[in-house]
C-alpha cells in the first residue's frame, strides 16, 4: 500500500484536496484550530486522481472482502465515490444520509437494502470516525452484514482508532495522515519545525492552537 499511498497523497496535494497550513490554521466547524485541511469531493473533477481512487477501493474490497453484495456510501463526501466503487464492482449501491429525510418515506437508508446482505461502506475522510459508525450503526440496524469500512483519507487521531475498535468495525485507509507529513517533508513541501507543528496538532487536537 506504500506506493498507492503515496500517489493519492501526490494527488491530493497536487490538486488542492488537501492543503496544509501550519502557520495559518484553518477553522474547522467543530470550532478546531487546524494547520490541515481537506476536502476530498474535489478529487471529482479530476478524472485521474477520482480513477486512481476508485480503482483501488475497489482492489481492496476484491482483496479483502469478495463475498460483499451491496456497497454503501456515507453522505455526503462519499455518495458519489461510492457510486464510482459499486459501478465499477458492478454492484448495487445505497447511501446512508446523516439524518433521517424529514418529508415522505423518512428515510435513512437511500437505495434498496435486504436484511442479511453483506455490505462495505465507503468515506472520503475520516477525523473522529463518530458519522461514519452512524452510517454502520444504520446499517445494522436494518440487519445488515456491515464488512468493514474503506476512506480515502484518515487524520488517524486515537479517538477513531478507540472508535471503530469499540464498535467492531474494520478500517481500512488508502492514505493517513502520518504518510503525508513524511511525503511533504521529503518532497519540500513543509519544514522540520512545520512537520512538528503538524505532529503536535494531532495529539490535541481540540486544543491546539497557533
Amino acid at each position: 500500500m506504500t506506493n498507492i499511498s503515496n500517489r493519492i497523497i501526490s494527488g491530493l496535494l497536487e490538486i488542492g484536496a488537501i492543503q496544509l497550513r501550519p502557520d495559518q490554521p484553518f477553522k474547522w466547524a467543530s470550532g478546531w484550530n487546524s494547520p490541515i485541511y481537506c476536502d476530498n469531493r474535489k478529487t471529482l473533477s479530476f478524472p485521474r486522481i477520482r480513477k486512481l481512487i476508485t480503482k483501488n477501493i475497489s482492489e481492496i474490497i476484491k482483496e479483502k472482502y469478495p463475498d460483499v453484495e451491496v456497497i454503501a456510501g456515507v453522505a455526503t463526501g462519499a455518495i458519489a465515490q461510492g457510486a464510482l466503487v459499486s459501478d465499477l464492482l458492478d454492484l448495487p449501491y445505497v447511501y446512508i444520509r446523516s439524518s433521517a429525510k424529514g418529508h415522505g418515506m423518512g428515510n435513512l437508508i437511500e437505495g434498496k437494502i435486504v436484511a442479511g446482505q453483506k455490505v462495505v461502506v465507503i468515506e472520503d475522510l475520516i477525523s473522529t470516525g463518530g458519522s461514519s459508525l452512524k452510517a454502520v450503526e444504520a446499517l445494522r440496524k436494518s440487519d445488515c452484514d456491515v464488512l468493514g469500512m474503506i476512506a480515502i483519507f484518515s487524520y488517524g487521531f486515537q479517538v477513531s482508532k478507540d472508535n471503530f475498535t469499540s464498535a467492531h468495525c474494520e478500517l481500512t485507509t488508502l492514505a493517513g495522515y502520518g504518510q503525508l507529513i513524511e511525503q511533504a517533508l521529503e518532497t519540500g513541501l513543509i519544514k522540520e519545525n512545520e512537520a512538528n507543528t503538524l505532529k503536535e496538532w494531532r495529539k490535541s487536537p481540540q486544543t491546539w492552537s497557533k
